[in-house]
């Protein structure tokens, strides 16, 4: 593997239960920028069906201080597990990435309520003087929080 490859990862605790925040990623992402608005302006299906391997989503969105754009395909769902994967088919970060995944997984904490979420992104970059995707990550972990603050709160 090249120095261009990478991967960054981290954990969220949330207050919400595993299912239903990926019940949102995978079936209501078009929802999110109605609980993360400085985050998420919008999400919109352009083939599939919400929730379905292989449907295409396009995120409008902000991030370091910039609106953007992302068409993603909808590569793996496990309900089971919790899990979806998205992986960047067009936009903005692919003038900086060859290619970007990126994997959302949700598992119950074990003792009490609550879950920890799981987001990887895996990358190539177009050269070595990019800078790893610390700041998107930082930005899925803040989307994470403004969900959780929906779903735990009275009108969720």
């Amino acid at each position: 593997m090249s120095s261009n490859h990478g991967k960054v990862e981290t954990d969220v605790e949330i207050k919400a239960p595993a299912t239903k925040i990926h019940e949102v990623l995978t079936h209501r992402p078009h929802h999110i920028s109605n609980v993360s608005p400085n985050n998420i302006q919008g999400c919109d299906l352009l083939e599939g069906e919400w929730g379905t391997v292989g449907s295409v989503v396009y995120w409008n969105y902000f991030h370091d201080g910039k609106a953007k754009v992302s068409k993603q395909l909808i590569e793996a769902i496990d309900a089971e597990k919790n899990l979806i994967t998205f992986k960047v088919i067009e936009g903005d970060l692919l003038e900086h990435y060859k290619s970007f995944k990126m994997t959302f997984h949700a598992t119950p904490k074990a003792h009490g309520q609550g879950s920890i979420v799981h987001w990887t992104m895996e990358y190539e970059k177009h050269h070595g003087d990019i800078e790893d995707p610390h700041t998107l990550l930082q930005f899925a972990v803040d989307v994470s929080k403004d969900i959780d603050a929906h779903l735990t709160s009275a009108q969720a």
